[in-house]
C-alpha cells in the first residue's frame, strides 16, 4: 500500500456529517493526492477495511449520542491503520460548549475503545431546527491538517 488509500465511513441523518465527509474527501484528494472512498454506514455497515491505510470515522450526534452504526463501527479492528474521528453536533458549533462536546462525545467514547488511537479528532457544528452551526472553513482547515498527519 502506498499510504494514501483512505476510507471515510460516516453516518448522517440531517446531512451535515455527509457534507463534512465530502469536504474532507475533496481536500484530501485535491490538496494531498489521496485516493479516498466515502461509505455511508447506513448503506454499507461492513466495508472491507483491508484495502485502506487510513480510516476516518464520522458521526452525527443526536440526543447526546453517536449514531448506532457509527458506534458499532468503532468495534472494528483498526490495527496497522491510521484512524481519525470527526463529529457533527450542535453543541460543538457553539464556542461556549465546544470543550464539553469534545469531552462528552469524543474523549468519553474513545475511553470505551482503547484499541483506537486516532491521529486526529474534531467536532464540528451541526444543524437542527432553525439553528445552523456548521462551519465549512473549519472542516477544510482540519482536513488540510489531517492530510499532513496521515502522510507521516
Amino acid at each position: 500500500m502506498n499510504g494514501n488509500k483512505t476510507l471515510i465511513a460516516y453516518v448522517t441523518k440531517s446531512g451535515v456529517t455527509e457534507e463534512n465527509a465530502e469536504i474532507i474527501k475533496q481536500i484530501l484528494q485535491e490538496q494531498h493526492g489521496f485516493d479516498v472512498d466515502l461509505v455511508n454506514l447506513k448503506k454499507n455497515s461492513k466495508p472491507d477495511l483491508s484495502q485502506y491505510d487510513n480510516i476516518i470515522i464520522g458521526s452525527g450526534i443526536r440526543m447526546g449520542m453517536w449514531y448506532g452504526k457509527a458506534k458499532k463501527f468503532l468495534k472494528k479492528n483498526f490495527d496497522n491503520k491510521k484512524v481519525a474521528i470527526f463529529l457533527s453536533s450542535g453543541m460543538a458549533g457553539v464556542p461556549e460548549s465546544y470543550d464539553e462536546a469534545i469531552s462528552k462525545f469524543i474523549n468519553k467514547k474513545l475511553a470505551k475503545h482503547p484499541h483506537i488511537h486516532p491521529v486526529a479528532t474534531e467536532a464540528f457544528g451541526g444543524r437542527y431546527s432553525n439553528f445552523d452551526y456548521t462551519n465549512t472553513e473549519k472542516v477544510k482547515a482540519w482536513a488540510l491538517e489531517l492530510g499532513e498527519k496521515l502522510k507521516v
